[in-house]
């Protein structure tokens, strides 16, 4: 049965709503001290709460406090929320910007695109990318889109329970305007695919080519919970790898009033609150209650939540189910190993040269995000040794010296006073061809452009 002209009808009346009640945003820096509250108001709609947590942390804002509630026909929410360095919002741009996004992007009636693969846009082509992690896989995929001249614009990368996912924005080399040819296209998708394969992961790895936009946070969480990472076994792990901070899920039914009861308790970091409430959406659940409160090292989540069609969990299979995929959102973000910062000047295949660097110093990516601002390249890594162990002091330095002591800088606690007064000079223009890219040529995996 096609159900496609019924839910037309369910969008009009949604919008016939919401056109008669329009969202009200106020923002209020004279009711706390500490924080500026957020405070929004409108007719209620499906994915209303996420939308909203989006448009904050979009932002770069980190909520402190909220206050959730939209039982019935109408969503309120008030958000105690500050800046990066942890400040009240008094830039009159700053607030306006963010009344404009909440009242534009929060209620814009944007189709969720759930498609895999490659996707164009007017700025870049997107690559989406999921398979078994390994030391060195991220210098390969790098490497290979170096060869196939192929721009890296920015790029997020999460890895989770022995799982890596990464959405990765290209251009063409010499043009820098998408790439749009179907056949260069394949060829890419391929040639990644077999990478992402290796000698363990010749089912699971997945390459695919699509032509919609997405929210990359919220795609990278879609892929991974797709992949089942939340269930996968960690036995194979090694034991002297980094301990995971400790996170406590309870889901408790509230029999008197129809609702399950969800508490989650971890320390506290940035996007917490959205990664939780991308979870409870994308599983179909509704928040119709909520209490945040991230003020200290800790953070403590209450929602009391209901399927889509009004009812509660009923099995304890279920039960466990959410708790292990509410663990495991909060866990792909946390940031293990040393924060590497990489700020210079962009150019073509600095991000192979570089990751080449990592892997030949025994260096694995836990977590990346890269990014170009004019034309300078913006980087974060997060690195760990092969193992998952912490990195050597002298390892850090080493890579330091070979990409260079200013282009490279450690922020981490435990390097902070051994880096503080180290200089050199840049070095990665004079770097050569990457040496993971001649081992796939060797592997037959790529071929010489030259």
């Amino acid at each position: 049965m096609d159900c496609g002209p019924l839910a037309d009808i369910d969008d009009e009346y949604e919008k016939l709503v919401i056109g008669m009640n329009p969202p009200r945003v106020t923002v209020d820096n004279n009711s706390s001290r500490r924080a500026t509250l957020v405070k929004v108001d409108s007719a209620n709609k499906n994915g209303s709460l996420l939308e909203v947590v989006q448009a904050l942390i979009d932002l770069n804002l980190t909520v402190s406090r909220a206050y959730i509630t939209s039982d019935g026909d109408w969503f309120m929410d008030v958000f105690h929320v500050v800046d990066q360095d942890g400040n009240k919002l008094y830039n009159n741009e700053v607030i306006d910007r963010i009344q404009q996004s909440l009242e534009s992007q929060s209620f814009s009636f944007r189709p969720l695109k759930r498609s895999v693969g490659v996707q164009a846009s007017s700025d870049h082509t997107t690559i989406e990318l999921i398979g078994h992690d390994r030391p060195g896989l991220l210098s390969e995929i790098f490497a290979v889109l170096a060869d196939l001249k192929c721009n890296v614009v920015t790029s997020e990368v999460w890895t989770h329970n022995l799982r890596m996912a990464a959405l990765v924005y290209i251009t063409d080399e010499s043009t820098l305007l998408p790439i749009h040819d179907p056949e260069r296209l394949s060829k890419i998708k391929r040639l990644l695919r077999y990478v992402l394969r290796g000698n363990r992961d010749k089912h699971s790895a997945k390459t695919s080519i699509s032509f919609d936009s997405t929210h990359t946070e919220r795609r990278l969480h879609q892929i991974m919970y797709a992949d089942r990472d939340y269930d996968r076994d960690e036995s194979n792990s090694d034991e002297g790898a980094i301990d995971r901070s400790k996170t406590i899920v309870t889901v408790e039914n509230c029999a008197d009033k129809g609702y399950t009861v969800v508490n989650v308790r971890c320390n506290d970091r940035p996007k917490l609150l959205f990664d939780a409430v991308c979870t409870l959406t994308d599983m179909q659940y509704v928040v119709f209650h909520g209490t945040v409160i991230a003020e200290g090292p800790e953070a403590y989540q209450e929602y009391y939540i209901r399927h889509i069609d009004g009812s509660p969990i009923t099995s304890e299979e279920e039960r466990q189910r959410l708790i292990l995929c509410l663990e495991a959102a909060i866990r792909r973000r946390n940031t293990e190993g040393v924060r590497l910062e990489l700020c210079c000047e962009d150019r073509a295949g600095l991000l192979a040269d570089v990751t080449r660097i990592f892997r030949e110093n025994g260096l694995s990516v836990s977590q990346a995000e890269v990014s170009t601002q004019g034309l300078q390249a913006v980087n974060v890594f997060y690195v760990v040794d092969s193992s998952g162990n912490q990195v050597q002091s002298q390892t850090i330095e080493a890579v330091r010296n070979e990409i260079g002591q200013t282009v490279l800088l450690v922020k981490d606690e435990m390097y902070a006073n051994s880096s503080a007064n180290d200089g050199g000079r840049f070095s990665i223009g004079s770097l050569f061809r990457s040496r993971s890219e001649k081992l796939l040529y060797n592997l037959g995996l790529i071929r010489s452009c030259s």
